[in-house]
C-alpha cells in the first residue's frame, strides 16, 4: 500500500506542470530523445541562427541653391550603414550511451552548423547639389561636404557544435536457424560498425557594406529655375492628327574638376554636369492615306527630340508607313502618303487553279486589299504525282522549283494571275486530272520593309468551266 501511495504521488507530479521544475536538456532528453532523433543514438545539435544584416545608411539630402555672392556651408553627406550581427554557434550534439549488440550499423548524433554572419549595411550616398549662378566666381563661396557613408562591418560566422563519438566502433553478431544437432541447423556471423557524428561546420562571415558614393554637382548658368524637359512622348496614331506636339530637351556637358569650382576643402564627385542650352521643337502629322486614321487608332507612335534638334518618329512593327518629312522654323511635319498594317500584308489566298497545258494558271487573291501598293514577288515549287502505273497518290516529284518571272505574273486589282503553263514544265504534267502539290512563297515589300508568306495547295489540274 505504501508503494502504491508513492506511485500515485509521482503520477500527480508528472501531470501537474506547475509542480514540476523547468525541464532542462539533461532532464528532458533521457525521457523523449528517441522521439525525434535523426541519428541512431543521441540527438543532433540545433543549427545556429544567421546574423541579421545591417540597415543601409540614409543618403544625404539633395539641395538646389541660387548663389548671390553669399557664403554657404553645406553638409550633404550620407550616413553610415549598420554593422551586421554575428551568427550564433551551432549546438553540440546530445550524446547517449551507444546501444549494444544491435543487428545494424549505427551513426552517432551530429553537431549543429554555426550560423552565418550578417552583411554590413551599405553606406548612404552623398546628396546632389544643383547650383544656379550668374557669376561663376560666386560658386567658389560655397563649401560642400557630400561624402558617402561608411559601409557597416560584416558579422562573423559562428562555430559549429561537436558531434558525438562511438563507444564501440565494430562488433559481430551470430545468428542461428534450425534445431541444434539437426541437418537444418545453420549459423552465420554478421559484422556491424558505428560512425562518429559529424562536427557542425562553421558559418561564413558576412560581407562588409559598400561605402556610399560621393554626391554630384550640377551647374546652371541662369537665374530662373530650369523647366523639366520632355524629350519624348508616345501617342496613339489617331491622336496625332491635327495636333502639334511640343517637345523639349535640356542639353548638358559633362566635365571634371568639380571641387576646384567650389570653396577649398569641398568634397564631392570629380565629374559634374553643366547646362548648355534648352532645345525645343514641335511635330505635326499630316495624314493623306485613303484609309481613315481611326483605323490605326490601336497603334502608337513614339516621337523623340534629339540633341541635334531633329525630330525622330518611330512607328510600331504593325504599321508600315510611306512618308516624307520636312522641318521649318522648329516645326517638323511628317506627311503620310500611304499606311499599311503588317497583318494585311500576309493575306494572300489561292482563288483558282484552272485551264491546261500552256494556258494553265494559278490565281491568288489579296484579301488585305493592298496589292496596288505592295511590290510582290513569287517563288514556286510545282510537284505532281508520278505518271508510272500503280504509284501512290502521295508520291510527288518536283517538276519546277524557283522564282516565277515577273513577265509571267499579271495583276487585276487585288488578284494575281501566275501563268504556270509558261514555265519550263513538260506538258504531260500540266494536263487535266494531274494531281498537283504547290508550295508558293510570296515576298511583299513596301517602303523599305518586307515580309514573306508561305502558301501550300493541293488539287488536280482541271479545265476552265
Amino acid at each position: 500500500m505504501r508503494f502504491l501511495s508513492k506511485l500515485s504521488l509521482f503520477l500527480i507530479v508528472l501531470t501537474v506542470p506547475s509542480l514540476m521544475p523547468p525541464i532542462t536538456k539533461s532532464v528532458f532528453c533521457p525521457l523523449a530523445a528517441w522521439a525525434w532523433d535523426s541519428s541512431d543514438f543521441g540527438r543532433d545539435g540545433q543549427q545556429g541562427t544567421d546574423g541579421r544584416a545591417g540597415r543601409e545608411g540614409r543618403s544625404g539630402q539633395s539641395q538646389t541653391i541660387f548663389v548671390d555672392g553669399s557664403s554657404a556651408n553645406l553638409d550633404l553627406s550620407g550616413r553610415d550603414g549598420e554593422d551586421g550581427s554575428d551568427g550564433s554557434n551551432g549546438e553540440n550534439a546530445y550524446c547517449r550511451h551507444q546501444p549494444q549488440d544491435v543487428d545494424r550499423d549505427l551513426h552517432a548524433a551530429d553537431g549543429g552548423n554555426g550560423g552565418d554572419g550578417g552583411n554590413g549595411g551599405e553606406g548612404g550616398d552623398g546628396g546632389s547639389l544643383t547650383v544656379y549662378y550668374s557669376n561663376l566666381a560666386d560658386v567658389r563661396k560655397i563649401s560642400v561636404r557630400s561624402e558617402g557613408g561608411e559601409g557597416g562591418r560584416a558579422g562573423r560566422g559562428a562555430y559549429g557544435g561537436q558531434g558525438c563519438n562511438c563507444d564501440r566502433r565494430r562488433w559481430e553478431r551470430k545468428t542461428c536457424t534450425g534445431t541444434p544437432g539437426s541437418p537444418d541447423y545453420k549459423c552465420k556471423t554478421e559484422k556491424f560498425s558505428c560512425t562518429d557524428g559529424r562536427d557542425g561546420s562553421s558559418g561564413s562571415n558576412g560581407s562588409d557594406g559598400r561605402k556610399g558614393r560621393l554626391g554630384t554637382l550640377t551647374l546652371i548658368n541662369r537665374k530662373e529655375p530650369l523647366p523639366a524637359d520632355t524629350p519624348t512622348t508616345t501617342l496613339s496614331i489617331s491622336e496625332l492628327r491635327d495636333k502639334v506636339v511640343t517637345l523639349s530637351k535640356n542639353k548638358w556637358n559633362t566635365r571634371t574638376g568639380a571641387a576646384s569650382l567650389l570653396a577649398a576643402g569641398s568634397v564631392i564627385a570629380d565629374e559634374y554636369r553643366e547646362f548648355v542650352e534648352r532645345i525645343e521643337g514641335s511635330f505635326q502629322l499630316v495624314w493623306n492615306e485613303t484609309q481613315p486614321i481611326s483605323s490605326f487608332g490601336d497603334q502608337s507612335a513614339t516621337i523623340t527630340l534629339n540633341e541635334d534638334k531633329q525630330v525622330k518618329v518611330d512607328f510600331p512593327e504593325e504599321v508600315w508607313i510611306d512618308s516624307t518629312q520636312s522641318q521649318e522654323a522648329g516645326l517638323t511635319q511628317l506627311v503620310v502618303a500611304h499606311a499599311i498594317r503588317q497583318s494585311d500584308v500576309t493575306k494572300l489566298k489561292v482563288a483558282n487553279f484552272a485551264d491546261r497545258g500552256a494556258n494553265l494558271n494559278l490565281q491568288v487573291v489579296d484579301l488585305g486589299g493592298r496589292a496596288d501598293l505592295l511590290a510582290t514577288q513569287f517563288w514556286l515549287k510545282y510537284r505532281t504525282t508520278s505518271d508510272a502505273p500503280f504509284t501512290k497518290f502521295s508520291n510527288y516529284e518536283t517538276r519546277y522549283e524557283g522564282a516565277v518571272p515577273a513577265s509571267l505574273v499579271t495583276r487585276d486589282k487585288n488578284r494575281f494571275i501566275l501563268a504556270l503553263g509558261k514555265l519550263p514544265v513538260a506538258s504531260n504534267f500540266l494536263q487535266p486530272g494531274t494531281d498537283v502539290d504547290i508550295e508558293l512563297i510570296a515576298t511583299r515589300t513596301f517602303a523599305g520593309r518586307s515580309k514573306e508568306q508561305k502558301i501550300n495547295w493541293q488539287g488536280k489540274v482541271r479545265n476552265s468551266p
